[in-house]
């Protein structure tokens, strides 16, 4: 899986390399010497990224899981979200001073130089405290899977969301029998759709938002519908670019009639979530702006993104606990490990509340979560997700979006024309199918085999 003899000097130096050496905090990795909590067994250190409503709902899931077992005492620790985050786990894993469990994008695994960065899951562990791989929605699981082993232990998709607000829809007649928003199948009938919707809309409010001149939407918008039109990115041995231009010029086509068709305001590209909020009829968000708009008593709906090219698919990412390395992983402190994460996993109705869909399906059957809107009504989107390729410069916030999100946002905003920005696409994208891995020095076709 890489070269065994990676040292922290040559960490440090590979990430510098992608302009993230400076988020380092080396007093935050601890040492693992304090001591055990009174009257318990095994201490586990556990570090996360969520903060607000998520880190509210990841303590009040600790809390019940310290009161079920009081003999495991549960350190946890929670880090700035992004790169930073991520630096201090690969430094940590590098320097042998790791954390008993973490939690990472699931898109990000394949990057962290699984088998040297991270440790894989004990499948048997897991299924003694109840976590079995059938618990699981198939592609989810399989994204977590490279080399045969299971390295990541996924808590939930999150994903982009077309919402609604249903008092506006209404009186522009585009609400079904069922009280949701009238089925789409294409282009033509999505464009139809906002024009009448455009109508009934407040003047000064946009109809849609979508965030025209962010990187990391527009490239989550991009992936959802560049997947719906079965387009691909790379060959399986991660050898040849297959990305195809002229599907890629109907998706940022799609993109840009938005503002062309006078629907979107280019000046109000990420004020979307407040547009809504003041009436605006739709906002394309991510699923974690449900306590937002549901705090302020909206009338609305959410589904995932519409299937406007004719196949189901909408952008998705998972969070998923991990096992960063240690050179003498074992014993009561790793079962703890594998305890906890599979506690949370199969307690994720609390999750649920932030907006988050469980990847723990039995979760999804219960009658309490039937009753959560609007999540009941995009939690299909399990079923359909769009993510980005298996290869180590993608997931949340990665290289990829880093390098191919600004790109197509030249194209929405109009400052470039879709078929150059198609082949600049494609050039990025053969670029960084070349480019070598900072945590191994391989590149994508070197890495693991993936699952």
């Amino acid at each position: 899986m890489g070269r065994p003899d990676l040292n922290r000097r040559q960490l440090l130096g590979g990430i510098g390399g992608l302009a993230v050496a400076g988020s380092f905090g080396f007093a935050a990795l601890g040492t693992g010497a304090d001591a055990l909590a009174s009257g318990a067994d095994a201490r586990v250190r556990y570090w996360n990224l969520f903060s607000g409503g998520d880190g509210a709902n990841m303590i009040a899931m600790l809390d019940a899981f310290r009161k079920e077992n009081p003999g495991i005492d549960v350190k946890d620790s929670t880090f700035q979200w992004g790169n930073p985050f991520y630096s201090k786990l690969a430094m940590a894993a590098a320097g042998n001073r790791a954390p008993d469990l973490g939690v990472m994008h699931l898109g990000r695994i394949t990057g962290f130089s699984p088998g040297r960065l991270l440790d894989p899951w004990d499948v048997d562990l897991l299924a003694k405290y109840g976590v079995r791989e059938a618990d699981f929605n198939p592609d989810l699981w399989k994204r977590a899977v490279i080399d045969g082993k299971l390295y990541a232990l996924p808590l939930d998709i999150h994903v982009q969301l077309c919402f609604y607000r249903k008092d506006v829809l209404k009186k522009a007649g585009l609400l079904g029998d069922d009280g949701r928003i009238v089925p789409v199948t294409s282009t033509g009938e999505w464009f139809d759709v906002l024009k009448e919707a455009k109508k009934a809309t407040k003047k000064g409010l946009q109809t849609i938002g979508f965030w025209i001149n962010d990187q990391n939407f527009q490239w989550w918008f991009f992936v959802a519908f560049y997947t719906q039109l079965g387009g691909t990115w790379f060959n399986q041995a991660n050898t040849e670019v297959t990305f195809d231009t002229d599907k890629a010029v109907q998706v940022l086509e799609f993109l840009r009639r938005h503002i062309t068709d006078g629907y979107a305001n280019p000046g109000m590209g990420s004020v979307g979530a407040e547009q809504f909020m003041n009436g605006a009829p739709f906002a394309w968000e991510g699923n974690w702006s449900v306590p937002v708009f549901s705090g302020a008593k909206l009338d609305y709906g959410a589904t995932p993104l519409p299937p406007v090219f004719g196949k189901q698919a909408t952008h998705a990412e998972s969070h998923a606990f991990v096992l960063p390395h240690q050179a003498d992983r074992g014993g009561a402190t790793n079962e703890a490990a594998h305890q906890l994460a599979a506690y949370v996993v199969q307690h994720a109705q609390q999750w649920a509340a932030g907006g988050h869909i469980p990847a723990y399906t039995p979760t999804l059957s219960t009658a309490a979560y039937k009753e959560l809107n609007p999540q009941s009504e995009y939690v299909s989107a399990m079923d359909h997700q769009a993510t980005e390729p298996k290869v180590w410069f993608a997931g949340s916030t990665g290289i990829l979006a880093q390098r191919i999100g600004p790109i197509v946002v030249s194209s929405t905003m109009g400052s470039a024309k879709p078929e150059a920005v198609a082949r600049r696409m494609k050039g990025a994208l053969t670029q960084l199918l070349g480019m070598k891995n900072p945590m191994d020095g391989q590149t994508a076709a070197q890495g693991g085999a993936v699952a």
